[in-house]
């Protein structure tokens, strides 16, 4: 029999993001309309907002339901992912944003083409849109897993993967980039409320957090924080540092900011948001170790949350699905941008008004899902997957940086050349036998790579580059 108040609590949640989403609409004429009104929100977010976007992007199936299936087995430190992506936005917002923002640009490939011609705007286009559309793509997964495993009288997997694409490609096509800023800010207060309600009364049910400690298996790291590894720690920190600075999606939020001022204190807010998501997602990982040794650890999260209340299970549930949503929305709208910006007009040869290009903004969008709900169909292993494809950013990370402290040593094929090795460098990570890994993670070898290929077109090419203003 279905259990009728957790599934009450999910659609009066999708009866707030239907109603913020068409008030939503109305906004989108802002900046002039058209595509920057569609897709950079008019260039007109405020702090609150752009945080809120930030967090949803940062907090979704992976930093709950992957940081507490990996804490079943490692303990608290698996929510070191998520302080690594906080750390990630803080970087950016004490050193970048205001300069992104300052550029008054749509993409980073569009940056790349100012700088370093035509090649790096195409190959830069290519590696983020593989980037995003793995990333989306794991979005519906995670949806039809936390869907089907709390509401399996309603849901199977599919048919939770087809509710999450419904849901976060109708606030996407509807509402653009205003609809999913503020639709997050909906999601960031659904995704606490629920996580914390959910480590709360789950611990609660230990005896606390010395019950917890005292009932966890001997061999267990519990409460250490370098359990899972302090070379993977490092390695997350990395890529997620790496990644703030040059993933589409996520330097999109700074783009759509009001200013420059704007654009830094929204990094340095969402930042404070990311960063205590994943420990409160461990503890619930922790704690299913206890109540349920020996299960299969993806089931670690939604196996406490279907032993709690009815109400509190909806809720939990609605916050976990929220982490979700708010992820792929964010993450859709980034690899429209991509397509939109670089591809559509760049080489397109007519011109459109704002009511046709964000008539072209949708049907990209609507193309989009399409292929990225195809390949979700394919995927599994959601956290392994998502870091390696996030340390194809090395590349874009290091010319961007390259590009404002020391235009000096760029040249006209910084950005091909290094962007392409480091593509090739993933390709053999990926295919090589384990004995030949050197390094604990992908994102070593990549740096490596991308360094001394910098550095060796800094010395065979001498074309120089304009010098930025």
């Amino acid at each position: 029999m279905v259990n009728l108040i957790p599934l009450l609590v999910v659609v009066f949640y999708l009866a707030a993001l239907s109603g913020v989403t068409w008030w939503a609409r109305r906004l989108n004429a802002g900046g002039g309309g058209g595509a920057v009104g569609y897709l950079l929100a008019g260039r007109g977010l405020p702090t609150v907002v752009v945080a809120c976007l930030l967090a949803g992007l940062a907090v979704g199936g992976a930093s709950t339901i992957g940081v507490a299936e990996r804490a079943y087995s490692v303990g608290l430190s698996a929510g070191w992912y998520n302080a690594a992506w906080a750390a990630g936005a803080a970087v950016v917002g004490l050193f970048a944003a205001r300069r992104y923002r300052s550029w008054e640009i749509s993409t980073l490939p569009e940056l790349f083409e100012r700088y370093y011609g035509i090649g790096g705007r195409v190959l830069g286009v290519v590696g983020q849109l593989v980037l995003q559309v793995v990333i989306t793509s794991l979005q519906y997964v995670a949806g039809g897993a936390i869907l089907s495993a709390l509401l399996p009288e309603v849901f199977s997997f599919h048919g939770g993967m087809a509710a999450t694409a419904v849901v976060f490609v109708g606030i996407t096509l509807i509402g653009g980039f205003w609809a999913a800023g503020l639709t997050n800010v909906v999601n960031v207060i659904v995704i606490y409320l629920g996580i914390i309600l959910g480590a709360t009364m789950t611990v609660g049910r230990l005896g606390g957090f010395a019950g917890l400690r005292a009932a966890l298996p001997a061999e267990h790291p519990g409460f250490s924080l370098d359990g899972v590894g302090a070379g993977l720690i490092l390695a997350w920190f990395i890529v997620m540092i790496t990644m703030a600075h040059s993933t589409q999606s996520v330097i999109q939020v700074g783009f759509a900011a009001k200013d420059e001022r704007t654009a830094a204190r929204g990094y340095l807010l969402g930042a404070l948001i990311i960063a205590p998501v994943g420990f409160i997602s461990a503890f619930l990982g922790m704690a299913a170790a206890v109540l349920h040794p020996g299960i299969v650890p993806a089931e670690a999260l939604p196996r406490v949350v279907l032993e709690l209340h009815p109400l509190a299970a909806g809720i939990i549930l609605a916050g976990l699905w929220a982490a979700d949503v708010s992820t792929a929305s964010a993450l859709l709208l980034g690899s429209a941008t991509l397509v939109t910006n670089d591809l559509v007009r760049r080489f397109g040869r007519w011109e459109l008004d704002a009511k046709r290009e964000q008539a072209l903004c949708r049907m990209v969008v609507a193309v989009l899902s399409v292929v990225t709900f195809g390949l979700a169909l394919t995927v599994t292993g959601i956290l392994k997957m998502l870091l390696a494809a996030l340390t194809l950013t090395t590349s874009y990370t290091l010319i961007v940086l390259m590009t404002i402290l020391a235009p000096g040593l760029c040249r006209r094929g910084s950005a091909v050349w290094t962007m392409g090795a480091t593509k090739l460098a993933l390709i053999v990570w990926l295919v090589a036998p384990a004995p030949w890994r050197v390094v604990p993670h992908p994102v070593y070898f990549l740096w490596a790579v991308s360094l001394v290929t910098f550095f060796l077109v800094a010395v065979i090419d001498r074309r120089e580059i304009a010098q930025p203003a």
